[in-house]
């Protein structure tokens, strides 16, 4: 990682420190917009988080993937309820334009309007609260000038879903790869809050005393934390790669690494943290519904391995 860019993720590590403790998660997750709405200002004017993707000419940032991921990945690590995903998706979707729509990227990039990408009708991210919809649809983008937005029950109360049906509709041009985009920035989100799931479950095994000893101290829970650190870091290693070589193949593996690590680690810790893991006043079953709900979005595992599969196919 780069200096500029571990700068950024520590800048962002510290807003979340401060702002974004587990309490305010829970009022952001309940409030009407679902985030919080000051912390969400804060990104956007002290760090520039809706701008990252955005070229300079045109009032963003100019920054990369990657640093969009880096943002993405501090805010998984907390659950912190943010519209950031859908909006830097928006963005680049906007971005693919033959002639880039100048005024909505710069209310995107300020934070003032809130983006949204369709690739899945039925469940959008931001959905309920987008002022910007971009739809990818058979290799082709069309922009949602005008559009209807249902809420839709899901298992995860830290992220937000919901049915969009276009009224008026106006093509932009052809589908760079949105998806894949889409995949990897979900991929580094999901091991942000895997990190933090070990670390918790890590902590409370140092800490949980059971026959005169910490439970993290007998050989079969150390053996079975070291794989799951194994797991995360071989998941973590593989998204940096994706994002910098945002490919189909790359893509797909990510999310499907990503989606296994977290997957891997909500479950151990809801077993080894035993019935305190279950209860509303703990953490640790945001980050198991985190982890299943993510696991269905923008794909399934098993599409996920039958994509690979098709492209290992078509390659042999």
């Amino acid at each position: 990682m780069s200096e500029e860019r571990e700068l950024l993720r520590e800048t962002v590590a510290a807003l979340v420190a401060k702002h974004a403790g587990p309490a305010a998660v829970r009022a952001g997750m309940e409030s009407d917009r679902g985030y919080d709405e000051s912390l969400w200002q804060l990104l956007c004017e002290q760090v520039g988080a809706a701008a990252l993707v955005i070229p300079e000419d045109l009032g963003g940032a100019g920054g990369e993937l990657g640093d969009a991921a880096v943002v993405l990945q501090e805010l998984g690590r907390a659950l912190v309820p943010s519209p950031l995903l859908g909006t830097t998706l928006a963005e680049l979707a906007l971005l693919a334009a033959p002639e880039p729509d100048t005024a909505t990227l710069e209310a995107l990039a300020e934070g003032g309007s809130i983006g949204a990408l369709v690739l899945d009708a039925d469940y959008v991210v931001n959905g309920d609260i987008a002022d910007v919809v971009v739809a990818a649809a058979d290799g082709q983008l069309s922009r949602w000038t005008r559009f209807s937005a249902e809420p839709v029950a899901t298992m995860d109360p830290t992220r937000r879903l919901a049915r969009i049906q276009p009224q008026d509709t106006v093509t932009l041009g052809p589908d760079p790869g949105l998806a894949d985009r889409a995949a990897i920035l979900l991929a580094a989100e999901q091991i942000g809050a895997a990190e933090r799931c070990l670390d918790l479950t890590v902590e409370y095994a140092k800490s949980r005393v059971q026959f005169g000893r910490p439970i993290g101290s007998f050989q079969a829970l150390k053996h079975r934390m070291a794989d799951l650190y194994v797991v995360v870091s071989a998941a973590r290693a593989v998204v940096a790669d994706a994002c910098d070589d945002p490919t189909p193949t790359n893509a797909a593996t990510a999310r499907l690494l990503a989606t296994e690590a977290l997957c891997s680690v909500a479950s151990e810790g809801i077993q080894i943290h035993g019935g305190i893991a279950i209860t509303w006043e703990h953490d640790m079953h945001l980050y198991f519904k985190r982890a299943h709900g993510s696991s269905h979005l923008l794909g399934s595992p098993r599409e996920l391995l039958g994509q690979l599969e098709s492209e290992v196919l078509e390659t042999s």
